[in-house]
């Protein structure tokens, strides 16, 4: 009997420890390790992309959090768009021409942190997400990075 997983969660900080035990996951959910992509046969999931969910925020984004990998659908990014509409979420996106998903990936998250530290957004730092697409799977051959941050009214 063949089985999928839906999430995968790690408790994590932005020390080395922290963001290794995030690679050392994320390495595990790439190869199949954990059938989250891929079911415990190895077979590959169609449709499902993996996200990051940020939650459990002990203090703020320099403390502990959850760092949940979830395997969702399409219909996932319809619903957080139509948070941002609503307000809950701000939206920050990023490309890389090189490919480098880190990159792409810092690039958005410092994005965030100016933006907080401006006070041009005020976190909520409740649920947050991420979705990298690798260049081979877009259009325009770029990395593209998504961050839909949880924002106070």
């Amino acid at each position: 009997m063949a089985y999928v997983l839906h999430a995968v969660t790690i408790r994590a900080n932005r020390a080395a420890e922290g963001m290794k035990r995030v690679e050392e996951l994320w390495r595990d959910v790439a190869e199949g390790k954990l059938p989250l992509l891929f079911n415990s046969e190895g077979v590959f999931q169609q449709g499902v992309s993996p996200v990051s969910r940020y939650s459990g925020y002990e203090t703020d984004d320099t403390g502990d959090y959850d760092l949940s990998i979830l395997g969702v659908t399409s219909d996932f990014f319809g619903q957080m768009e139509q948070k941002v509409r609503n307000g809950l979420y701000q939206k920050y996106d990023a490309a890389d021409e090189d490919g480098d998903l880190d990159a792409c990936a810092r690039k958005a998250w410092e994005r965030v942190w100016s933006d907080q530290k401006s006070g041009r957004i005020r976190r909520a730092f409740s649920t947050d997400y991420e979705s990298a697409v690798p260049a081979e799977y877009t259009k325009d051959r770029k990395a593209h990075c998504y961050l839909y941050i949880a924002v106070q009214p």
